[in-house]
């Protein structure tokens, strides 16, 4: 059975989108922070670069309102109009997310960073409009993910520029 078929019971949809969020941060993490005292730290970054401690709570905070958006979806029935292209939209951007890490920090790349983010910034666009029609609540929790990315997108592209 799908993820969309099984999941609209509390505790497999709770299961569900802590296992999905938590595997893109443990691979988004197991490329970035081997990079961040060696390769990140030679890099010439701009004046508004935060401070590295701050990554991680905003990061935190961002994964876990995440997996709450994608547990309301899924905990919505399945003949929910909708939610199946939900799921989806949601899959295809935690993949992207994880993939953006791997980019920039695992293969050095600001320029692939770059290609990844803007593909990513897409993909939660529309994990969010397609969440938006079936739980808005869950679209709300998306919204500073993708303020985020928008900012990380701007910083990566900054570095690209400066290095």
């Amino acid at each position: 059975m799908s993820v969309a078929a099984t999941a609209s019971k509390p505790l497999p949809a709770a299961l569900i989108s802590g296992l999905v969020v938590v595997a893109a941060a443990t691979i988004g993490n197991l490329a970035t922070m081997p990079a961040i005292p060696t390769w990140y730290a030679g890099l010439v970054k701009p004046s508004f670069n935060p401070p590295n401690w701050l990554f991680g709570p905003v990061w935190g905070l961002l994964y876990a309102m995440m997996a709450v958006a994608f547990w309301r979806v899924l905990r919505k029935p399945a003949a929910v109009e909708g939610r199946t292209a939900a799921i989806a939209a949601f899959l295809v951007q935690m993949a992207l997310n994880a993939l953006w890490s791997v980019a920039f920090f695992g293969a050095k790349s600001p320029s692939l960073g770059l290609l990844v983010i803007a593909a990513l910034w897409l993909a939660i666009a529309a994990t969010i409009a397609l969440f938006r029609r079936v739980d808005r609540a869950a679209a709300t929790l998306l919204l500073p993910y993708i303020a985020w990315v928008s900012f990380a997108a701007l910083l990566n592209g900054a570095i690209w520029r400066l290095n």
